[in-house]
């Protein structure tokens, strides 16, 4: 039985005046700010309150972990394999008897909110992932913190806008600004929370959305930096490129990060929906299973467990040997595979830093072995590879660049990092046609946009569908007749007139027609037209452009943005459709 992710839609309310109104007006005056003022105060409001929950969280998280496994270094083995079966068993109760809806890592049910749902995230979902994901990361299960966080911050930015009743607009907007404000404070780093939001929640860029998903993104860091303190997840060594031709051990990096997002995401898109095909009282044991199984695992490698923050730092500061990086890499994927396909609640970002600074590390202390005057620090190579592995199974480009340039604070490492994140993006791509995002939600059997196809998308302009202008163009002191008998013999619907200081009239044919009779054949043409200029197109305009400019005329002129007296040539609707039904042929056929 299948159970939506997000329930059924909350309508907003409306009102002459809204709660939100009436509130600002008490506290600030007899004048109530208009909706766009305060939805940027709310952005700063969601963002102090979403650091503070990912502040609870990430304590509910090491709490957890310290009642459950002591404060050992390593666990004993009993305790390794008990804790995470008795974790999921746990969990599983309470997602299925309480919360269904925080199941999955929380970026497409924030997806799902914006696009389905008119920006509703019920509350008891930001309680439930708190709860939940904190009893599984807590208890070993291999799943990290931040997707959880991004769905709180979420779900705390829906309830403000519902009970402050604000427009629809608004309150689908505000459920990414609370995601943005959520990731920034589990992150500690809002410019790639930031990034993310708009590469793979909103998808798109205005000057209001992103004011206040700023706004929100640095109010929870600060929050986060105020009760946690400003260091960065990762102590950060210093890099500094040996020789040019270490440029190509980051190559290789690139080609094995891509090859391993790969096998990743397929081992995620075999397991799950044929663990979910299962009956449904499985599910109560799936994720107990999966810890029991990771537990074994953690008997020799207790690193796989949880998020696994303090053994990435480990592998940037040269902690283990090539081989058992290259080992924990790989146990790494299959145990996030194991939590994540048996329905435990839970994030994939830790997980994916884990497995790519590990493999990284492997790369850079291969080449330290074999070739030790060609390379630096392997910190450098760990730190590359949690970009590299993020941008190939994530699929999100920009968002892995920048978090590996605002954790380090190094620009000198930008060149290996394009080089190796965009190998392994690339290579994902070629052989793994839909993204990690795309895939889960096509498998929940929901319609999510995919923000990978949208910038895949080939935007057609005006030059694409012009056609040239059949007809003749007139000036405004040709006589009523000649344009008459010009516009006769043109199969044009719109006569062109070329008007003084590069303006354009137009008129159509019939009316020509019926308004010639009422003047002389001598009289200028230019008493039948408008003083009004006829809207005009540049080449490079989008199709988009086209349709919000042509009103009720069937064409417009497309003029040369070099000159202004220029006429490049002419489009209607039916060009504009014929582009679109070219483009649509052409898909088809490949």
């Amino acid at each position: 039985m299948s159970v939506s992710p997000l329930g059924p839609a909350a309508k907003p309310s409306s009102s002459a005046l809204t709660e939100g109104e009436d509130m600002l007006k008490r506290l600030g005056g007899s004048k109530p700010l208009k909706e766009t003022q305060l939805f940027l105060l709310l952005a700063v409001i969601i963002g102090l309150l979403s650091g503070l929950s990912v502040v609870l969280f990430r304590i509910a998280i090491d709490w957890t972990k310290l009642l459950s496994f002591g404060s050992a270094l390593t666990p004993e083995w009993t305790r390794g394999l008990a804790v995470p079966t008795i974790g999921g068993l746990v969990v599983a109760y309470l997602v299925i008897r309480f919360f269904p809806r925080v199941r999955g890592s929380g970026v497409n049910q924030t997806k799902a909110a914006l696009y389905i749902y008119d920006g509703y995230i019920p509350f008891n979902t930001v309680i439930g992932k708190f709860l939940t994901c904190a009893v599984a990361i807590g208890t070993g299960q291999s799943l990290g913190p931040e997707d959880p966080s991004l769905q709180m911050g979420a779900g705390i930015a829906s309830a403000l806008g519902r009970r402050l009743r604000l427009s629809r607009e608004k309150v689908r907007l505000i459920a990414p600004v609370g995601a943005a404000a959520g990731l920034a404070a589990a992150f500690n780093a809002p410019i790639s929370a930031v990034i993310f939001v708009f590469e793979e929640v909103i998808g798109q860029w205005t000057a209001g959305s992103l004011g206040a998903v700023v706004l929100a993104a640095v109010s929870s860091v600060i929050v986060t930096r105020w009760f946690l303190g400003d260091q960065p997840l990762f102590g950060i060594p210093v890099y500094h490129l040996v020789h040019p031709a270490e440029l190509l051990a980051y190559a290789a990096l690139g080609v094995i990060g891509g090859i391993s997002s790969l096998a990743f995401v397929r081992l995620i898109a075999f397991a799950r929906p044929r663990l979910k095909a299962l009956p449904r009282w499985t599910q109560y044991l799936q994720p107990a299973v999966a810890g029991l199984l990771i537990g074994i695992i953690g008997i020799g490698f207790p690193q796989v467990m949880g998020a696994g923050y303090g053994y990435i730092d480990q592998a940037m500061h040269d902690q283990f040997t090539w081989q058992i990086l290259g080992l924990l890499a790989a146990l790494k994927i299959i145990s996030t595979s194991l939590s994540f396909v048996s329905g435990t609640p839970g994030g994939m970002f830790a997980p994916t830093l884990f497995i790519g600074a590990m493999l990284g590390g492997a790369v850079g202390g291969v080449e330290h072995h074999f070739f030790p005057w060609l390379t630096g620090g392997v910190g450098a190579y760990a730190l590359v590879g949690m970009g590299t592995v993020f941008a190939g199974f994530l699929r999100v480009p920009m968002t892995s660049v920048f978090m590996v340039l605002e954790v380090s604070g190094n620009y000198s490492i930008i060149l290996p990092v394009m080089i190796s994140n965009t190998i392994a993006y690339l290579i994902s791509r070629q052989y793994q046609r839909t993204s990690l995002f795309d895939l889960l939600s096509r498998q929940d059997g929901i319609g999510l946009p995919s923000m990978e196809e949208r910038r895949e998308e080939a935007t057609l302009h005006v030059e694409d569908a012009m056609r040239p202008y059949q007809g003749s163009v007139l000036g405004l002191d040709d006589p009523v007749q000649v344009a008459l008998t010009k516009a006769e013999a043109s199969p044009e619907a719109l006569v062109l007139v070329k008007g003084h200081r590069h303006t354009w009239l137009g008129i159509k044919k019939d009316d020509l027609r019926h308004q010639a009779p009422q003047l002389r054949q001598t009289d200028p043409l230019h008493d039948l037209l408008s003083d009004t200029a006829l809207p005009y197109l540049h080449p490079d305009h989008s199709l988009d452009e086209v349709l919000r400019r042509l009103g009720d005329w069937p064409v417009l002129p497309v003029l040369s943005r070099a000159d202004l007296d220029k006429l490049e040539g002419v489009i209607g609707l039916p060009d504009v459709l014929n582009a679109y039904r070219r483009t649509g042929s052409a898909m088809g056929e490949s």
